[in-house]
Formats: C-alpha cells, structure tokens, sequence
C-alpha cells in the first residue's frame, strides 16, 4: 500500500481535526448533567453565576473544598455566556479536548513529519478514554489540556529551541494545571529525560540549558498566587471555622493527605498496568506488544521518544506509588503516548509491516459492528434475554433497540467501503460514528433515567409553595432541578448530625418537610410515615412532615445549615 504525499497528509489531518471537533460538540443541549460528577460541577457554576461569588466554590451554598476553583469558573463563564447549564455545562471539556488534539498535532509535525501527528491525532480519537472525557462535564480533559501544554511547551524550548516564550508558557500552563486539579505540575518529570539526554555541543546551536530556566517556578508561583493570595486572605479576614476548614481541606486534605493516605478508590499497585490500561486505552497495549521490536529500535535511534516514553512512564510511577487509583488519574499521560504510537506507525508502515495486525483488526471492528447490532436485535425481538440480567437497569436499556441496530449496520457499511484505507483511520472513524449515535441517539433516550427532575416535579406537586423543603444524604442534581429554596446541614458531616440538625431545623417550623432516602439510617425520624415520591439513582426517595419526627433528638455536636436560593432563571426544567 503506497504512501500519501505530505499535502495529502496534512488535508487528512484538517479532516480529522475537525470531524472531532463536530463529534465532540454533537448532543450538547440533549442531555442534563450526569451523576457522579457532573452535576456537582455544574451546580457549582450556576452558584458563582447567581451569587457573584467566583472565589470561593459553593455547592448548596456551603464551600466546596475538593478541587480548585478553574474548572468552575470555565464552566460558570460559559454558563453566563448562554445562561443554559443543558447547553453550556460541557463545553470547558469540548474546548479542552479540541485544544489537545491541536497541540499533539503541531507537536507531532515540528518534532517528526506530517505523517506522525496525523496517525498521533487518530490515536487519540480511537482510545476510548480521550472522547469519553472529551464528552464529560469533569475536570480531567482540562487538566490534561494543561499538563499537554505544560508539555508542549517544554518540548519546543528543549527540543526545537530555545524558545523562551514556550518555555515560560509551559510553567503557567503548570500553574492553571495546579489550579484545576493539584496534579498540573507532572510536566517537570519531563526535564528529568531533557536532561539526561541533552544534545550538548552541536556546532552552531543556541544552548537551551541556561541559568534564566530558574525563572520558570517563580512564573508558576507567581500565576497560582493570583488566585491563591485572595483566597487565603479572605479565610483569614472571614475567620469562621467553615472557610478555615476549606483552606485546611482545600490545600492539605485533598492534595498531600488523599495522594499518600487515600481514603477511597483504594487500588493494588499494578491496578494501572493490569486493570486501567487494558481497557480505556485499548488498543494501545495490543500495539505496542506487536511491535515491541520496532519500538525499542525507534527509542534507541531517537531521543525525543525516549523523553517522551520516559515520561509517560514516570507518570504511570507516580500514580501507582498512591494507593488511590482511577482511570482518569493517568488521562494527562495519553496525548504524549499517542505520540509516541504515531512515530511508531510511520515507522512500521514504512518498513512493510502490520499487514497482520491490520487483517486482525479488521475482523475485530466487523463482530464490534455485528455484537452492536446483534444486541439491538435482542432488544427488539426478545428483551428478556438480556434485561433479566440486568434488571436494575431494564426500563433504559429497553429504549437502545433502534440505536444499536441501526450503529451496527452503520459501521458494517463503513468499514465494507473504508476496508483498505490505513488501519488507524478504520479504527479513529468507528470510534467517531459510534459517538455520533451515541450523542445524537443513546443519550436523549436514557437522560430522563440519569436525573431526579420527576423526583422533583412530585415534590412540586406536592408541597404548597410556602413550605420549606430539606435534603439529607442528598446529590448535587437535587439542587440542579429544584424550584424552591432548599436548606441541607452540610454536604461533608455524617449522616447522623445531618438528621440531628435536621430535626432542629423541623421542629422550628410546620410548613417544613424533609426528602431523604429510605436508605438513610434515622433515629430522629419515623420513616414508617413518610410519603415515596419514587426511585431516583436506584433509590427510593421519601418525604418527611413534622408528624413523622420522633418526640426527641439527641443535640447535633455543632449546629450547621446551609440554604440554597436557586434563581429560577437557571433553574433546570
């Protein structure tokens, strides 16, 4: 199979950048934010929006202490731009991904040849795990944005240089990285290889390893001190124990304490390598077995892969030295692998090789098409099959007929015309068609499962409009569909002084009612008395009247309560 030219190439790359960029911005406004994360960040935004407050994050109006504020105000920012959350709350990730794809790109052109960034952009649109985030409302695409350019810019300082321009932009880059998710820092395990193995000596050259790279951590400090001053000057003028206990959370529990004594997501050391990598960067793992030979006689003829997978692996070190592991802790390391993988391709397609890969790979996205539609048809023609087995989730599942049957006959097609085109395009358009019918199909027809706004509407139905509503063990995506003010007693203390200052909170008033879930452990609450509003998240959810309070209540070992007025303008429907 001949070679395209390097224009060829380069209109192929414009192509795939911005069939992308389409996909990632198809069925925005056709879905609400989703649990977990989702809709607490867009909670978040509409509270900055709505109070003015973008310094400290709130969430129910109590401050959020988790992550830094970057992520929500990006969110917030485009919340006040088109005063929609269902259209406006993916976006940052959007705008994030595209970012990334452009900066793998020009990398991959100034470092190799048009050839490599094309295939390193292909395999970041087939790895599952870059539009699956592209496509979520959650902090990692934008950390990894930051953390690419971090990146980025050290590259063509090092590597291309000097460019000090780049150089300082990758120490800002750094900085919102920080801001964004603590972990925007792991650029610097790139000066580790950039120095080890420096080109030093090469007549004519411009040095780059100069005593002015000391003033990169002074801009990073200097970028975070923005935000960070402010922040930690108001904790000290406000001085109650809520915001000091923000800062202390913020800062220390979050960051330090969650990396060396994590409290969840407890994973064994290799869960990366044995668990994680298998599958939401498949089918990266399989390429580089195959060619494993090729790419150790890649890395030992070229430097700038041994920074590059040197990195990459560094970054795999350092999250499994942490007994905390999720999937996307390791997304930030993926732009630079793919890299690596598309200098790897060119290498291999120039040599003759992968003809079996390829055949394998072919076969493998024909029975991907054939087990959607297999699927859909079992929907159609006998459910049951397949909805006793999962029965938690039949009502939706029962709705995905029609969209798996006519994926799987979309890509049989698909791949039956773009059978001898290069096994990276197969592989990057069947990625995209399925998350064209994924976008514009699947999400509409399983939204309404994913959000409480028929819990919601019952608890307008059935509360006048002067009762005041409570929330125990509640989500943030109660607050997104509520259109009444709700008073909770603090997202972040047990369940136990939640009901205890819950109980105060009731006795104060006979218009006040409590939603909780009938899952929650009360001793102040008579349960047997409540009234379902139904299942949401597969829960059931209750609501409580002062005649089910028990006569007394233990004392709540400090009285909280937080009340969140909602403008009804950006109230979710």
């Amino acid at each position: 199979m001949s070679l395209p030219t390097d224009d060829a190439v380069r209109r192929q790359a414009l192509f795939w950048l911005a069939a992308t960029a389409i996909v990632l911005l198809l069925g925005i406004g056709l879905r609400f934010p989703w649990p977990a994360d989702e809709p607490r960040f867009a909670q978040v935004a509409r509270e900055m929006v709505e109070s003015g407050q973008w310094l400290f994050p709130t969430r129910g109006g109590e401050p959020y202490p988790d992550k830094p504020p970057v992520f929500m105000w990006l969110s917030a920012a485009a919340f006040a731009l088109l005063g929609n959350l269902k259209l406006s709350f993916l976006l940052p990730s959007v705008l994030a991904s595209v970012g990334t794809l452009l900066l793998v790109h020009d990398l991959g052109r100034r470092l190799w040849n048009p050839r490599a960034a094309l295939y390193a952009v292909l395999v970041l649109v087939f790895t599952p795990q870059f539009l699956l985030q592209g496509k979520a409302a959650q902090i990692d695409a934008l950390v990894t944005f930051w953390i690419t350019l971090g990146c980025y810019g050290l590259l063509r300082h090092f590597l291309t240089g000097p460019h000090w321009g780049w150089y300082f932009t990758a120490w800002a880059a750094m900085a919102l990285g920080i801001m964004t998710k603590g972990v925007g820092f792991l650029p610097l395990f790139m000066l580790l290889p950039l120095a080890l193995w420096r080109k030093d000596g090469v007549a004519g050259a411009v040095p780059v390893w100069r005593w002015r790279l000391l003033l990169g951590l002074p801009v990073m400090l200097a970028v975070i001190a923005l935000w960070l001053g402010p922040m930690l000057w108001q904790v000290h003028s406000i001085g109650t124990d809520t915001m000091i206990a923000y800062r202390n959370d913020l800062l220390f529990r979050q960051t330090g304490e969650r990396f060396l004594n994590a409290w969840h997501h407890v994973k064994p050391w290799h869960y990366f390598f044995t668990q994680a990598i298998p599958v939401v960067w498949f089918p990266l793992p399989v390429l580089l077995l195959v060619f494993f030979k090729p790419l150790l006689t890649a890395l030992r003829e070229d430097r700038k892969l041994r920074v590059l997978m040197t990195w990459v692996g560094l970054v795999l070190l350092f999250f499994s030295i942490s007994s905390g592991k999720r999937e996307v802790y390791i997304f930030p390391a993926l732009p630079m692998l793919a890299l690596v993988i598309g200098v790897l391709w060119t290498k291999v397609r120039e040599q003759g090789l992968g003809e079996r890969t390829s055949a394998f790979f072919q076969w493998f996205l024909y029975g991907l098409a054939l087990l959607l539609g297999g699927l859909g048809l079992v929907l159609r023609f006998s459910p049951e099959r397949l909805l006793k087995k999962a029965s938690d989730y039949a009502e939706p599942i029962a709705t995905l007929a029609t969209p798996l049957i006519t994926m799987g006959a979309t890509l049989l097609v698909l791949l039956i015309v773009i059978r001898r085109h290069d096994l990276l395009v197969r592989m990057a358009a069947t990625s995209l068609t399925i998350w064209v019918f994924v976008s514009l199909m699947i999400w509409p027809r399983i939204d309404p499962y994913r959000t409480p706004q028929d819990i919601m509407k019952q608890v307008e139905r059935r509360l006048p409009p002067e009762s005041e509503l409570g929330l125990l063990q509640f989500k943030e995506q109660f607050l997104l569909f509520s259109h009444r003010p709700l008073t909770h007693f603090s997202y972040l203390t047990p369940l136990e002084q939640q009901e205890r200052n819950a109980w105060v909170w009731m006795r104060e008033a006979q218009s006040r009612q409590l939603l909780v879930p009938t899952d929650a452990k009360l001793d102040c609450f008579d349960v047997a008395k409540a009234v379902s509003l139904g299942e949401a998240h597969r829960r059931e959810w209750v609501l409580l009247s002062n005649d089910s309070m028990r006569p007394t209540c233990e004392a709540p070992a400090l009285a909280q309560r937080f009340v969140y007025r909602p403008d009804l303008r950006g109230v979710l429907p």
